[in-house]
């Protein structure tokens, strides 16, 4: 039936179609997540690495692609009706009828208000066309336990491993799959022989593989007789066949693994929500939102970051949204709300010299990071729009400053702000900071973390561009992340030059380059002269990672990516490999 022709009688039938159709949507989404989640084995299996990253990319993609597809359809079913309130709202309590006793039914409430705010460009919340739930926690019902493969240890705990491992076929065989058992098993006792006599007692693990980038992981659990703690299994194939390369029984490690600052994993999961709740308990601190993130569902993320801050917004009236610590950028203006952990980074309408970028280029730099290997060194920037804010609740000097810098990105509506476009992420304590803040040990450690961070980067093809301090935060666990993306590219686009030599006493004693130098030029021997760093740290920094001063370094490196190389870089310390 056309929809300029829906009449009263027939309006809940109407409803219920649309909303069917929306089910039939997401389901559909979901089927081809899945499809592409279920690749990961086939490419760890031949190795096929290439694939694999155009895969997370196709997946990545798909979401927008697959609210396209049902948006074009509703558009040619409503009509005149597209913009009929009422009638959306009818057609979302059909829908929650529908999916009322499914386990994910949050991710299809999701789904659903992704539509409503792209046919009616909501500025905010609407309730009466939306799914709202401030207050609920989504896995808070859940008590479905996830699939699961459980061992009992009965004395030889490295043949307990080595039945784990089988429990786990690949189409390639274990190089040494009853060594790698024995050294799983003889790590975890030196690492909980705090445990006592009786030490591990059973171990518990998920029946679905996570995969990222070149590894395959077994996460779940080990049980002693009062304690338990996480056990992640890293599985690599390097051509000889499988082998062990890690196994994390740290909360610390594991968070690491499971973090902000990683791709997504592929991981193919029956259901999303009771694989969230089992990850909860081996990382209760980590908040629910990066849980879903992580696990692919990105859109469920950034539904669960809004509902977890303005919850807490709304519960602390009296706390003021500020700019945020650090130096004042040139290009993104930066605020957060002191009791909570993100920061809302808006971009700004003018640029100060020397920045020559436009908005369109810093936005393009966010979606090359959203969809690249961020390889624990890129934090995950989550992008919303028209997200309203109390006024009341900000300081006069940052709304003073949004006022008059980022009037592109902000408006006045009523008592309230409206925030049109913004990144929203982590907070870090930037790298700048907190070297001035901690011991000389924190700081020295912070400072080689740093350039590890740059060598991990730019094995992935990342050149941050601006390698001051100021554009790296720290995180809880003491690692250097790069945050600062406007003059970030890649490797492959750069050319590395060595600094000329001046030909005269002129051109020595000029200040400033006396040499021409293109907007993609860098000279890495400059790079220590602006880092701000005491002689100690300076030093060490030189000792350590001296290569990322040396222009052939760069140069080697850039051939290697040219000729399609790809260097590893696991997502765990050196010491914890095997």
């Amino acid at each position: 039936m056309p929809a300029d022709a829906v009449r009263a009688d027939t309006r809940p039938e109407f409803a219920a179609t649309c909303a069917a159709a929306i089910r039939d949507a997401f389901s559909d989404y979901d089927a081809r997540f899945d499809a592409i989640t279920r690749r990961a084995r086939h490419r760890f299996e031949t190795r096929d690495w290439g694939a694999a990253r155009e895969d997370a990319l196709e997946r990545i993609e798909l979401y927008d692609r697959c609210v396209a597809e049902i948006s074009l359809e509703l558009e040619q079913r409503l009509g005149d009706h597209a913009q009929d309130r009422p009638l959306w709202s009818a057609v979302r309590d059909h829908y929650a009828a529908l999916i009322a006793d499914l386990l994910d039914q949050e991710l299809y409430k999701t789904f659903f208000n992704t539509l409503t705010r792209r046919f009616f460009k909501t500025r905010g919340v609407a309730a009466d066309i939306e799914f709202v739930a401030l207050d609920i926690e989504p896995t808070d019902r859940i008590t479905h336990p996830v699939a699961r493969h459980s061992y009992a240890v009965s004395g030889d705990l490295a043949a307990t491993v080595e039945r784990v491992l089988a429990g786990y076929p690949f189409a390639v065989a274990h190089a040494d799959a009853r060594g790698d058992a024995a050294r799983v098993a003889q790590t975890l006792t030196a690492r909980l022989a705090d445990w006592g006599e009786a030490g591990i007692v059973a171990i518990e693990l998920l029946d679905t593989v996570f995969y990222r980038e070149r590894r395959a992981y077994l996460v779940g659990r080990v049980f002693g007789r009062e304690h338990y703690a996480p056990c992640v299994i890293a599985l690599v194939n390097d051509g000889a066949g499988l082998r062990v390369d890690a196994v994390l029984s740290a909360r610390q490690h594991v968070a690491v693994l499971f973090g902000y600052t990683h791709s997504y994993f592929h991981a193919d999961l029956a259901t999303v929500g009771d694989a969230v709740v089992f990850l909860r308990t081996l990382l209760p601190g980590k908040p629910v939102d990066e849980i879903y993130t992580v696990l692919g569902r990105a859109k469920q993320g950034k539904t669960e970051r809004y509902r977890h801050f303005f919850g807490y917004l709304s519960a602390h009236p009296d706390q003021k949204l500020i700019q945020a610590d650090g130096e004042r950028g040139m290009v993104m203006a930066v605020f957060t709300l002191p009791g909570n952990p993100l920061v809302f980074k808006l971009i700004r309408d003018k640029f100060a010299y020397p920045k020559n970028i436009a908005r369109e280029q810093v936005q393009e730099k966010y979606r090359l990071v959203f969809r690249h290997d961020r390889v624990g060194r890129l934090i995950d920037a989550q992008e919303y729009r028209f997200l309203r804010f109390p006024r009341a609740q900000f300081a006069q000097v940052l709304l003073d400053e949004l006022r008059r810098e980022c009037r592109e990105s902000v408006s006045e509506d009523g008592e309230d702000i409206v925030v049109h476009h913004c990144y929203v992420e982590r907070r870090l304590r930037p790298l700048n900071l907190y070297v001035k803040e901690v011991g000389e040990d924190a700081a020295l450690a912070a400072v080689l973390d740093y350039g590890q961070a740059i060598k991990d980067l730019a094995r992935s093809n990342i050149f941050p561009g601006d390698l001051l301090l100021k554009n790296f935060g720290v995180t809880r666990n003491g690692r250097a992340i790069f945050y600062d993306y406007d003059e970030l590219c890649l490797v492959t686009e750069c050319r590395f030059r060595p600094l000329p030599e001046p030909k005269n006493d002129e051109e020595e004693m000029h200040h400033g380059a006396w040499y021409y130098v293109a907007d993609n030029d860098v000279f890495p021997e400059q790079f220590p002269r602006f880092l701000g760093l005491t002689p100690p740290q300076r030093d060490a920094l030189l000792q350590v990672h001296g290569e990322i001063f040396d222009v052939h370094w760069w140069q080697d490196l850039q051939k290697n990516l040219h000729a399609g190389g790809f260097t590893d870089v696991p997502p765990y310390p050196e010491s914890l490999r095997l």
